[in-house]
C-alpha cells in the first residue's frame, strides 16, 4: 500500500473509532516512522512555476514539447521529471483521438519532397471576430521545412487575392515546382491557372473528399486553430492580422517541431537550404 493511502486509512480509522494515532497504527501494522515521515526533497518550485507559465502560453503543447522548451532555456532536467511535474500540476491534455480503420491506406503516387522551396501547400480557414463578423484565412506552408510562408486574413477571398499573395512570396523566395491545394473555387479558377502557367508552377490538386492528400497544410491548420484562433479574441480585422502574424513568427522561429527533430522550422530551413534555389520568374 502506498504511503499516502496508508496515511489516509489511518486518519479515517482514527476519526471513526475516536482512538489515538498510536493505537490505530499498532492495530493496522503501519510503522509510525513511515506514517509521520515528511519528505525533505526539493519541491522544484521554480521548475513548477516555469512549467505552468509555458503551459499557459502554449495551451496545446504536451509535456514532451514543454520539456524541449525547458531544455532550450537551460534547465538541466530529463523528460521523466517534467512528466511527473506535468501530471502533478494538472496540466495533462485530454485529446480524443479519431478511430482508424485497419484497412485505411495513405495516398500513394506523390514523391517525397527533398528540398526547401520545392513544394508548397495552401488551404483556407474560417474564423470570426468578437462581434460575429466572419473572416477567412489563406495559409501557405513549405512542405519540406514546415515553414509558415504566409497567413493572409481578409473578409473574403477571390482568386485574384490568392494570386497576389503567391506573387509576393515568389518575389521573396523564388517559385516552387508545385503547390498542393484542394478543389476550392479560388484554386481552380482561370486567374490562378494563368498565374501558375506564367510562373511555371504545377498546381497539384487533391482528390475530392480526401483531405489527407494535403496532410501538411491540414496538420498546420490544426495547430493554428488550437494554439491561436481558439485561444484568442479578435477585436477587428487589423487586430486579427497582428495577432496571427505574431503567432506565425513564433511558430517559425521558436516553436519546436517533432517532425524536424525538435528544431523550429527556421532552424531546420537554415540547416538544409538548397544552394540552387529557383529565382523569381515572371509574375502575372
Amino acid at each position: 500500500m502506498r504511503p499516502a493511502l496508508r496515511r489516509e486509512v489511518a486518519k479515517t480509522l482514527q476519526v471513526a473509532y475516536r482512538v489515538s494515532e498510536r493505537r490505530v497504527l499498532r492495530a493496522t501494522g503501519f510503522a509510525r516512522s513511515s506514517h509521520r515521515y515528511r519528505s525533505i526533497a526539493d519541491g522544484q518550485a521554480a521548475l513548477r512555476i516555469r512549467l505552468r507559465d509555458l503551459a499557459a502560453v502554449r495551451v496545446r503543447c504536451g509535456y514532451r514539447m514543454l520539456h524541449t522548451l525547458l531544455r532550450r532555456e537551460g534547465w538541466r532536467v530529463n523528460h521523466k521529471r517534467v512528466y511527473r511535474l506535468y501530471v502533478e500540476e494538472g496540466l495533462s491534455l485530454r485529446i480524443k483521438r479519431p478511430r482508424r480503420h485497419k484497412t485505411s491506406k495513405p495516398r500513394r503516387g506523390r514523391t517525397e519532397v527533398q528540398s526547401a522551396n520545392e513544394c508548397w501547400s495552401m488551404d483556407f480557414m474560417s474564423d470570426q471576430l468578437f462581434d460575429g463578423r466572419r473572416i477567412r484565412l489563406l495559409t501557405i506552408v513549405d512542405c519540406h521545412t514546415r515553414e509558415s510562408l504566409a497567413i493572409e486574413a481578409r473578409p473574403r477571398f477571390r482568386s485574384e487575392h490568392v494570386a497576389e499573395v503567391l506573387s509576393r512570396l515568389v518575389r521573396r523566395r523564388g517559385a516552387p515546382k508545385s503547390i498542393r491545394c484542394d478543389n476550392g473555387p479560388e484554386f481552380i479558377s482561370r486567374v490562378l491557372d494563368q498565374w501558375a502557367h506564367w510562373n511555371k508552377v504545377e498546381l497539384d490538386f487533391s482528390r475530392p473528399g480526401k483531405p489527407t492528400d494535403n496532410a501538411f497544410i491540414e496538420a498546420f491548420n490544426s495547430r493554428l486553430r488550437q494554439e491561436c484562433l481558439n485561444a484568442t479574441w479578435f477585436l477587428s480585422l487589423a487586430d486579427a492580422r497582428e495577432k496571427i502574424e505574431a503567432w506565425r513568427k513564433d511558430y517559425n522561429e521558436q516553436r519546436p517541431h517533432s517532425a524536424l527533430g525538435n528544431m523550429s522550422p527556421n532552424e531546420f530551413a537554415s540547416s538544409c537550404r538548397a544552394p540552387g534555389a529557383r529565382q523569381a520568374g515572371k509574375v502575372a
